[in-house]
């Protein structure tokens, strides 16, 4: 009696590149992308700056660590949108100006951007920082 040897058996690896290029093309077609929308702000072309009423403008200043000054007064994030939130009550034409420090950290100039949004804030402007 003879034995049957037993054949190793292999995978067959011949359609393995059609599966992987399957895969890539389906993980290509299924995949979003995000799409950071940033902060969307509407800067007046050249030769069309308008003169603003001193009454429809107050002032916030970041200075280089992070402090917010409001007025010329010193206060916080939530006393902030807080005022701007009251102050657009009385007055819907009210322009914020920030202004920062050239040594302002990113993140808190966009702490105060966002906070004056939530406070209802649509005309912010973006004032020159001193040098």
């Amino acid at each position: 009696m003879q034995r049957k040897r037993s054949k190793l058996k292999e995978i067959p690896s011949a359609s393995m590149a059609d599966i992987a290029f399957l895969l890539l093309i389906f993980f290509l077609v299924t995949t979003t992308i995000s799409m950071d929308k940033g902060i969307g702000q509407l800067l007046p072309a050249i030769g069309e700056e308008l003169e603003v009423n001193p009454k429809n403008i107050t002032k916030v200043l970041v200075n280089a660590t992070g402090q917010i000054l409001h007025d010329e007064e010193l206060i916080s994030l939530s006393q902030l949108r807080t005022r701007v939130k009251n102050m657009l009550a009385q007055n819907d034409k009210l322009i914020v100006s920030v202004k920062t420090h050239p040594q302002t950290k990113h993140q808190d100039y966009i702490d105060v951007l966002d906070y004056l949004k939530q406070a209802g804030a649509t005309r912010i402007s973006i004032a020159e920082p001193d040098f």
